[in-house]
């Protein structure tokens, strides 16, 4: 039986796919198997030995120390384009919200509570105080053509917004996905340059950090508005108050405020609503467990953030997992020990990723304890796993 430890709330039709026969799922639970966690911050918590996975019910794996767990042969998983249909949307909202002025018009026409019958007369007179663009027509520039970015891209087409893409990064697959009325951005700068609205929709690293500043607030048209639903880090907020003040930014919608954020007129900020709807928990947490039972009960990895997708169809033979660092000669060593044992490899395949390596071994006959043992000695090996078909 396999124990599963989940340190958040985590979606009922999710958990609803582990078989309650083969699995024991708690909030508190010795030696799990693998854990499901949403944004509970792993960088302080005692990793038990026995942990074999870590599915994030979310994109964002920041709260998760991934280097750790890779030395430790921990697969971590995360959900890429879960909850994509749920940003998207905001972003959508956050496009209308920041042109027609909709948030101060709200504000003010609530304000006249206690006018009674001079109300109507009011609103009249008031409401050319709150007058915004319509979005038609207008070019929104989309800096990352992932799942989100490439949905809210074909979205703003149908819209009839003209819609530039950046991504030096794209994907086959988001590339297939994207509409054909996207045009390609010849760079950065030059997308920048031209749009009347920006949304990011990047992840965070080193090289990302503060790729909004005060560099590039000098190259956008005066009065862009600036959507962030991606990371709060993408974007200098102190450059980000002094574009607002100098009207380069007419508004910068986040999901990410801070206090400093929060003191401005012209920020509209969310409090990280992006993925906050039932849909977006419920397919975050069914592509979770999916990921992770595919993993224990087959040994195949898809949509891990440290580790190469590596997947060999079950037939139900007994299979190795072994996950080792990336150098010469791995792979020959491994065969080289299964024969020396006698046993036969019906089916095999090797994966890798950065400075990990990944092998899925279908071998007929049962590998012992003595060979999972001898293979674990092997210099560079990090984890190995047999995966027996009787236990089915």
């Amino acid at each position: 039986m396999y124990k599963i430890q989940t340190l958040n709330k985590i979606s009922g039709p999710g958990l609803g796919l582990f078989p309650r026969d083969d699995y024991e799922i708690a909030s508190e639970i010795i030696n799990p198997d693998a854990i499901i966690v949403r944004s509970f911050s792993m960088h302080d918590f005692d990793i038990t030995p026995n942990v074999k996975a870590i599915a994030r019910a979310g994109a964002g794996v920041n709260n998760i120390p991934v280097e750790q767990c890779t030395e430790k042969g921990i697969v971590v998983f995360n959900t890429p384009g879960a909850n994509a249909n749920g940003v998207k949307e905001l972003v959508i909202a956050g496009l209308l919200i920041s042109s027609r002025r909709l948030i101060p018009g709200v504000m003010w026409a609530r304000d006249l509570i206690g006018q009674g019958d001079q109300v109507p007369k009011l609103v009249e007179k008031g409401k050319s105080d709150f007058v915004g663009p319509e979005i038609k027509g207008k070019k929104l520039g989309v800096i990352g053509l992932g799942a989100i970015g490439v949905m809210v891209a074909n979205d703003a087409v149908a819209l009839g917004m003209q819609v530039i893409g950046y991504d030096p990064f794209i994907s086959v697959e988001a590339a297939w996905g994207l509409s054909s009325s996207v045009k390609r951005a010849k760079g950065l700068e030059s997308l920048l340059a031209e749009c009347d609205y920006i949304s990011l929709h990047v992840p965070l690293n080193d090289k990302t950090r503060g790729v909004i500043n005060s560099e590039r607030f000098a190259i956008m048209k005066k009065g862009v508005r600036v959507l962030n639903f991606a990371r709060g880090g993408l974007v200098n907020n102190a450059d980000m108050v002094a574009a607002l003040n100098d009207g380069i930014v007419s508004f910068y919608v986040t999901d990410f405020p801070d206090e400093q954020l929060l003191k401005q007129q012209n920020v509209i900020p969310f409090p990280h609503l992006g993925a906050s709807t039932p849909e977006a928990e419920d397919n975050c947490a069914v592509m979770a467990v999916n990921q992770t039972r595919e993993y224990l009960e087959n040994g195949n990895v898809k949509n891990s953030v440290n580790f190469p997708d590596c997947e060999i169809p079950y037939t139900g033979n007994n299979r190795i997992v072994i996950a080792t660092k990336n150098i010469p000669n791995m792979v020959g060593q491994i065969t080289t020990l299964l024969a020396s044992e006698k046993i036969n490899i019906s089916d095999m395949i090797n994966k890798h990723r950065g400075e990990i390596a990944y092998n899925i071994i279908d071998i007929d006959g049962v590998a012992g304890e003595t060979t999972v043992e001898k293979i674990k000695k092997i210099e560079g090996v990090v984890m190995v796993r047999m995966i027996d078909a009787t236990q089915e």
